[in-house]
């Protein structure tokens, strides 16, 4: 309990409102925040399955479909290299980065809220896991 209150007091003061609600403008704060406080490079990886990749995780379809796409899909075991912030955000995805895949360099757009540090001792990480909470819990 005490962790989410120092969590939810960062996220206070990075909005520094009394409302901590998911709106275009506490994205925009969120997100310019991120920009000025992310040390660069910033190395992610994904938090759970991508929503392509549903239905090969359970089962569903064709592996050899599966692996053909992988080569082409952004996977959550991959590892990424923040390359941008985008300007678009919503109150659905949030905020949306740009990404270059390490291992072929391929880019790729994806939601934030779908990515984590991978260094877990960074600052990095405390920052984008309190952006996942806020945008997830708010």
């Amino acid at each position: 309990m005490e962790e989410f209150n120092k969590q939810e007091q960062r996220i206070a003061e990075i909005l520094g409102v009394d409302s901590l609600a998911v709106t275009l403008k506490s994205l925009t704060l969120y997100r310019d925040h991120l920009r000025k406080n992310l040390d660069i490079p910033c190395i992610m990886t994904g938090i759970e399955g991508f929503s392509w990749k549903e239905k090969y995780v359970v089962g569903y379809d064709d592996k050899t479909e599966n692996e053909v796409l992988q080569k082409k899909e952004p996977s959550y075991t991959d590892i990424y290299e923040l390359k941008r912030f985008e300007d678009l955000i919503d109150e659905v995805d949030g905020i949306t980065v740009k990404v270059k895949r390490v291992n072929d360099n391929q880019r790729f757009i994806l939601d934030l809220v779908s990515l984590k540090a991978v260094d877990e001792s960074s600052k990095n990480y405390t920052l984008l896991d309190d952006y996942s909470a806020w945008f997830v819990n708010y």
